[in-house]
């Protein structure tokens, strides 16, 4: 989905310039994202199959819950709609644990490079992973 994303400087300060994401990957412009890792009290990690229909990295596995952050939209409410949007889970911002701001550059191709800031984020994950839901299927492909 094409939304419009906030444009950043190559050291993640906000330029007060917004383009859609599309263009923002074309032309290799900087730009905010999410990543938020869930865990378990027993050391475990959810991570999440990408889909076969994705630019970029299909079919491997990926961090549990990342997104592009909506122009305008706090850093928080984009991690908590990713959240509910990808898994069906819904948090509230405490829940979110934030371990950093990552910067990553990522030429793909002449024509998508993705130049983002990651928001990266712990949250415990409190619930069994079947009330999880799969975006893509009637029923939850977690094990």
């Amino acid at each position: 989905m094409d939304e419009l994303v906030d444009i950043l400087d190559a050291e993640g300060n906000y330029t007060g310039k917004t383009v859609m994401k599309s263009e923002a990957h074309r032309k290799g412009l900087f730009h905010p994202t999410i990543h938020v890792w869930f865990y378990t009290k027993t050391a475990k990690v959810l991570i999440q199959l990408r889909a076969k229909n994705k630019d970029t990295h299909p079919l491997l596995w990926d961090v549990s819950v990342a997104g592009h952050i909506a122009a305008g939209e706090t850093i928080e409410t984009s991690a908590v709609r990713e959240i509910q949007e990808e898994i069906g889970l819904d948090i509230s911002p405490e829940d979110l644990n934030k371990i950093g701001v990552f910067k990553s550059v990522q030429e793909h191709s002449d024509t998508l490079v993705d130049c983002e800031f990651h928001h990266t984020y712990l949250c415990e994950l409190k619930v069994p992973l079947k009330v999880l839901k799969d975006r893509k299927a009637k029923s939850p492909t977690y094990n």
